[in-house]
């Protein structure tokens, strides 16, 4: 056997041997994954209500946890409750609400990490269409933009006109999405009164299309309204999801945490380099000041605070039929378990 073959075989060998003991180790990290395919369905991804979502995938958080994730946007939330519920997507992020909303109707779905501590909904009407606006009272009879129907938007805008005497029926909700769709119909008179997010309600405010009447990008704002902690975004699933995928579910809370850390200590300079650039709906200068408007309603930490489920059942409560009479168990609604581990691991 000549020299130089001899050689390729010794390397060839050893090189078989390493991999034996390395390959283990290298993969050792995501080795107990259920699940590592997974489908997010979510309404609205550009918002910065689920901008925590977008970090995590941008920045590979879910790949550094071995799950291989699937985003699917829809127009709004209750649309992508949809997806859940019919099978369509594994998880969803989404709004809290629906935990209660689901558990009413016998579907036990769970949250288990929250991306957002204030709802960051604000509410206005239009300057075109209603330029002598009093009162809640005004918007009788009236269109309402919202994200889509049954969203966390459309629930926003049921408290506030629940609070001014008014019952969902007096009015008509539009879906108008989170985008540039939003906008137009706004200002094309389309509606006379909108409930959405940012960057939309800050692009419409500066321009003075519209004037906010309700505020909860703040959390000032969002507990003078609610009374109390109100989560907002979270990521949540079907309660046999996380039974049967323990790990996965974890490993998806992980990278949740972690994008909400970063976002805890990025520079405007680095969100602008990590968000798609569609995102900035044209005016980078504009997103950022909506950015530094809604920054401390995200989440820190992804831990749902204790009197959050109450504040939320309270105001479900104003206005969902469905929840008359009802006995709600809020823990069953969601667990900081995932959470907890996960910051544990990025501390």
């Amino acid at each position: 056997m000549g020299y130089k073959r001899l050689k390729r075989l010794i390397l060839t060998s050893l090189i078989g041997v390493i991999s034996i003991f390395i390959t283990p180790l290298a993969f050792s990290q995501n080795a107990n994954l259920e699940k590592t395919k997974i489908s997010i369905a979510v309404g609205g991804k550009n918002l910065f209500y689920y901008l925590p979502l977008t970090i995590a995938e941008r920045l590979g958080y879910f790949k550094d946890e071995g799950l291989d994730v699937e985003i699917s946007d829809f127009p709004g939330g209750a649309k992508a409750l949809q997806a859940l519920v019919g099978g369509s997507a594994d998880v969803v992020s989404g709004a809290y609400e629906h935990t209660i909303n689901m558990q009413v109707k016998g579907q036990h779905i769970v949250a288990f990490v929250l991306q957002g501590r204030a709802p960051q909904i604000a509410f206005g009407v239009s300057n075109t269409t209603m330029p002598n606006y009093k009162s809640i009272a005004d918007l009788k009879g009236k269109k309402i933009g919202v994200t889509a129907p049954g969203s966390s938007t459309n629930m926003m805008a049921n408290f506030v006109l629940a609070k001014g005497g008014l019952k969902p029926s007096d009015v008509s909700f539009v879906g108008v999405g989170t985008s540039s769709g939003a906008i137009a119909a706004m200002r094309l008179g389309q509606i006379d009164a909108m409930a959405n997010l940012d960057p939309v309600i800050t692009m419409l405010s500066q321009k003075n299309d519209i004037k906010i009447l309700v505020d909860t990008r703040t959390m000032k704002d969002t507990k003078a309204l609610y009374g109390g902690n109100m989560p907002a975004a979270v990521l949540y699933t079907q309660s046999a999801f996380i039974e049967n995928n323990p790990n996965t579910t974890q490993a998806l809370a992980n990278a949740m945490v972690r994008a909400l850390k970063w976002l805890q200590i990025a520079t405007p300079s680095d969100l602008i380099k990590t968000v798609p650039e569609n995102y900035l709906l044209g005016d980078r200068a504009l997103y950022l000041a909506a950015w530094m408007g809604v920054r401390e309603a995200i989440s820190p930490d992804g831990i749902i605070p204790k009197d959050g489920p109450v504040t939320a059942l309270n105001m479900l409560s104003q206005f969902e039929k469905d929840l008359a009479g009802k006995k709600v168990d809020l823990t069953q609604t969601y667990t900081n378990n995932f959470a907890q581990k996960a910051n544990i691991k990025y501390k």
